[in-house]
């Protein structure tokens, strides 16, 4: 009986595509990997490019068509195609088209990939996520967005660039919606497990009133200035994407903020709470094989509470606005 092989299928071969592709393959993530493009000279050409550079990283199998059939048996379906963010342009302005785009193509992912894992990127990605739960019918745990990883990772390299310390050792999160109603969870950040607003190191400062409002208002302006600056975003989506990838197939339970639908959460620290319910927003969550394990209920202050219920309306309100 030959050895089963994972596959991961890459919908849509446009920037964000071709680097998270380039990216899974760096990683060593699949022994398979598919892009699917309905420009057929396009993602013929940057399966080309990526093939001529097996020779230096894990071998796989790197395959590409405009035939949907190419994405067939995938364990993890990510989807990226979409239109583009233009200077100017919020990620909301773009949620008719790319729902439009969802529902001429999900149906065919589904019928060649039954079984996978869907993993949404194309924003505005809690919208997207939502609709496409709508559209496939699939459980909720299979179906998630890449949520607020990316923003969570800028809000971690601003808060290290100010105290002097590695990236690595900065463990905070931005919660809510990827996009404008987003949420720094300051309360339960912390450097090396010292809380943040606790943490005055010679040499290494600590956060002013100040400091915090200009690394998030930098946090929430960043895609723009990618954008303004080269056209798009792609490289840290591509390597945020490959983590999320990394989690599912290697069964990692690794906690990530990754779009998910909410049903029933509360803070820890307020059981007693309105839920927030229904709804496709980022929390910190479990992510493993089967997509989404769990959302994890986090303490927040009154101002972070607060913030992610006007969030969790926001993306409502653009859910209902497509009519799901």
């Amino acid at each position: 009986m030959a050895e089963r092989t994972t596959k991961i299928a890459i919908v849509g071969a446009g920037r964000v595509g071709a680097t998270i592709a380039y990216a899974a393959m760096i990683r060593g993530l699949a022994k398979q990997i598919a892009l699917h493009d309905v420009n057929r000279a396009k993602v013929e050409a940057e399966v080309l490019d990526l093939n001529h550079g097996l020779q230096f990283v894990p071998m796989a199998r790197i395959d590409g068509s405009d035939d949907v059939q190419v994405c067939a048996g995938a364990d993890v379906v990510v989807v990226t195609a979409g239109a583009k963010q233009k200077p100017g342009q919020t990620r909301m302005d773009l949620a008719a088209a790319n729902a439009d785009i969802g529902r001429a193509m999900l149906p065919g992912l589904l019928r060649v990939a039954p079984d996978a894992v869907y993993l949404m990127v194309t924003n505005p990605v809690d919208v997207i996520t939502a609709v496409a739960q709508k559209l496939t019918g699939l459980p909720a745990n299979r179906v998630f967005g890449s949520g607020t990883v990316l923003d969570s990772s800028r809000f971690r390299f601003l808060i290290a660039g100010r105290l002097k310390v590695a990236v690595q050792s900065v463990h905070a999160y931005i919660a809510g919606e990827h996009g404008d109603s987003e949420v720094p969870l300051w309360s339960s950040a912390t450097v090396a497990n010292v809380p943040l607003h606790g943490w005055a190191v010679p040499g290494h400062g600590k956060l002013t009133v100040r400091d915090r409002t200009e690394i998030f208002q930098n946090v929430k302006d960043a895609a723009y200035q990618v954008i303004a600056g080269k056209g798009a975003t792609n490289y840290a989506i591509g390597l945020a994407t490959a983590k999320i990838l990394e989690a599912v197939l290697h069964d990692e339970r690794r906690v990530l903020p990754v779009s998910s639908r909410l049903t029933d959460w509360r803070p820890l620290n307020r059981p007693d709470a309105e839920p927030i319910t229904d709804v496709c927003l980022s929390v910190p969550t479990i992510v493993g094989r089967g997509g989404i394990d769990a959302p994890l209920s986090v303490p927040l202050n009154e101002a972070e509470e607060a913030g992610l219920r006007a969030s969790a309306e926001r993306i409502r309100e653009a859910v209902r606005g497509l009519g799901f």
